[in-house]
């Protein structure tokens, strides 16, 4: 990947490990749970480990196209992308870490144990520079000035 936004958009990721994880179920319904992201690579690719008999599994399996969001007092980003359930034992013992341990205790050689990899395709990001203190700035000049709120980067992001 080149582009800058695309940069920016996987950078803004560093500090961003608890995601809402959006599936679909089988009567449309969109249903989303906190996950905690593993890696992300520089190929626009994500981690994560569930149990293999969980819904977000099943749901994955009968419509992979997936949402992700993730947020912080300053950062905003909306992913998508393609799920798939992985089992790659090597893999899952290289992301392991004590998080995992505490929703899943028998460890990374528990057989219900696997990883969901999101291959991502694009998403938006909106990143306020300065934090809440450069926010609150901006807004008091869009109220002194009457002109909209500009404090904030936002962009949209192919990434395929």
């Amino acid at each position: 990947m080149t582009d800058g936004h695309e940069k920016q958009l996987l950078d803004l990721l560093d500090d961003l490990t608890i995601a809402m994880f959006t599936t679909v179920d089988a009567d449309g319904t969109l249903t989303s749970r906190p996950m905690a992201r593993q890696e992300v690579e520089p190929t626009a690719e994500m981690w994560f480990i569930t149990a293999r008999d969980s819904r977000q599994v099943a749901h994955i399996t009968a419509q992979p196209h997936v949402g992700i969001t993730f947020s912080s007092p300053s950062t905003w980003v909306s992913l998508q992308g393609t799920a798939t359930v992985v089992d790659d034992r090597a893999k899952l013992e290289e992301l392991w870490n004590t998080f995992a341990e505490a929703w899943m205790p028998e460890g990374p050689e528990d057989p219900n144990v696997v990883l969901i990899r999101v291959d991502l395709e694009g998403g938006e990001y909106w990143d306020t520079p300065g934090g809440r203190v450069a926010s609150l700035l901006s807004f008091a000049k869009a109220k002194i000035t009457g002109k909209p709120y500009d404090g904030a980067d936002n962009e949209r992001v192919d990434l395929t």
